[in-house]
């Protein structure tokens, strides 16, 4: 402002797309059918809502749940889809075929609500450009330069409003690195980058190939891996900095042997004078901690889980926790609390409580209390068949633990429950739920009994303290972005992983 004048116009225009959407919507909301005062929902008010729809329509909640179809949905607007522009095969997706009306039934709804989701700020935008071309026009005229930032990460919403913008002077400076491009689980698409040149004829690219915080060794080893990668312009990275210490390949068995390697590797270094925090475990998923941080705990190396919680704290361990627990002892009441509605049964909140406070009054355990009220009205009947049902499965489980192995019994126990079937429905993050289950059975196999795996689990938790400033990092790579580190162990890099 300084450099080109107080009287500059349109100097806020600066901000996310998100942001900059939502300033235009504001001044052309009456367009597409909402006021300028017009709401901007939460994930929460979201997903209220497209429960109200999934009732209206008579679905079963359980089988297609709200959150499925608030991620189906989130990914049509991000792909710059209205309900009209589905497809069958993208209306198939949802309750046989159902999607394409309860996305058009939602729009209504937010319409009639003076409300618009995040999607819409971008979505809403798009129908204004390509309807009203006069709007399009004037911002034509208004912006005369544009500046991207972090282009690789554009979604194909983002892409398309920028193109729309950029069209009339074409005045536009895309900054961005096609080999960065980590985003496309939420609908990142790096093409946006590569097809820069297309949609601007004569487009200058300037290519960034100086790297000003690597050294040598590592920058070769990166470029030989990523030129593998044939979706992607290409760069050559150097440095003035020094060569420095050559990468290391070393092989190892299986998870715990690369665990022990590794924890090795970091107490060596520390007695050469390395502090614990100079350090860095990088991992693709989360599901590979697990053996760190059972390996950093025997050695009482400390460490900090960046960007989410410790393995055995995760909510999807805990409940599988729970489960044994109960099926170990029934009196434990916790545990009952914990997993009596989780995947959700119909035994709500109120009576949960009205069986933990009957199991206090008669000094008895929750198992013990539920057999008993299931045989009195005190419950409606609604919630006593679940409830019921819930106490033989119980029996059942405690019989099959007798024959079979404790980490088959978690494997029955898991699917007959319903909890994998939960965990496969939720698109956002079901998959690393199930695969943090399916290391969690992997790991109680080096375990004589279910009691050893349940006591060794209190043990590490109970040793899990805070760990100070001088603590190993344990991160996902996606964590990791832009962070530095002295040295950096890259374990787990085997195909499928």
């Amino acid at each position: 402002r300084n450099l080109v004048g107080d009287a500059v116009e349109g100097m806020p225009w600066l901000g996310t797309f998100h942001a900059i959407g939502a300033k235009m919507l504001r001044r052309h909301a009456e367009l597409v059918g909402l006021q300028t005062n017009f709401t901007i929902l939460d994930t929460d008010d979201q997903l209220r809502l497209i429960k109200q729809l999934i009732a209206a329509n008579d679905l079963d909640e359980k089988r297609w749940p709200a959150r499925q179809l608030a991620g189906l949905i989130d990914g049509w607007k991000n792909k710059g889809l209205t309900p009209k522009d589905l497809d069958a095969g993208e209306s198939e997706q949802f309750a046989n075929g159902r999607g394409q009306s309860l996305y058009a039934q939602y729009q209504d709804r937010l319409r009639t609500l003076n409300a618009c989701d995040f999607g819409d700020l971008l979505l809403h935008n798009l129908t204004l450009f390509t309807e009203h071309p006069d709007i399009l026009a004037d911002y034509h005229a208004r912006f005369r330069y544009i500046l991207v930032d972090e282009y690789q990460d554009t979604n194909v919403a983002q892409y398309l409003w920028l193109r729309l913008l950029a069209q009339g002077r074409k005045n536009i400076c895309c900054v961005g690195d096609d080999d960065q491009s980590i985003y496309g689980w939420r609908g990142a698409e790096v093409d946006n980058i590569l097809r820069f040149e297309r949609d601007f004829p004569g487009a200058k690219v300037i290519r960034l190939e100086r790297n000003y915080r690597s050294t040598g060794h590592i920058l070769a080893a990166a470029s030989g891996l990523i030129t593998a990668n044939k979706g992607r312009l290409g760069k050559t990275l150097w440095t003035e900095a020094d060569q420095g210490e050559k990468v290391r390949v070393r092989g190892v068995w299986d998870g715990e042997a690369e665990a022990r390697l590794i924890a090795d590797e970091i107490e060596s270094a520390r007695r050469r004078g390395r502090k614990y925090k100079d350090t860095a475990v990088l991992v693709r998923a989360s599901f590979q901690m697990r053996a760190f941080e059972e390996r950093f705990v025997m050695l009482q190396i400390p460490y900090k889980v960046v960007g989410g919680p410790r393995f055995f704290e995760r909510a999807e361990i805990r409940d599988a926790h729970a489960y044994l627990r109960l099926i170990q002892s029934e009196d434990d009441d916790l545990a009952f609390e914990r997993v009596v509605n989780t995947p959700k049964r119909g035994i709500g909140e109120a009576s949960v409580q009205k069986i933990l406070a009957t199991a206090r009054l008669n000094g008895v355990s929750a198992v013990r209390a539920s057999r008993e009220i299931i045989t009195t009205d005190e419950l409606p009947a609604r919630t006593r068949t679940p409830l019921s049902n819930f106490l033989r499965d119980l029996d059942r489980w405690r019989s099959v633990a007798v024959a079979k192995s404790h980490w088959e019994v978690t494997e029955i126990v898991l699917d007959e429950s319903g909890y994998t079937d939960m965990q496969r429905q939720d698109r956002a993050s079901g998959q690393t739920r199930l695969d943090n289950l399916k290391e969690l059975v992997q790991a109680m196999q080096a375990f004589e009994s279910l009691q050893a795996y349940l006591e060794h689990v209190s043990l590490v938790l109970d040793l899990e303290r805070e760990s100070g400033e001088d603590s190993v990092q344990i991160m996902t790579l996606h964590s990791a972005k832009g962070l530095e580190f002295p040295l950096v162990f890259l374990p787990g890099w085997e195909e499928g992983v």
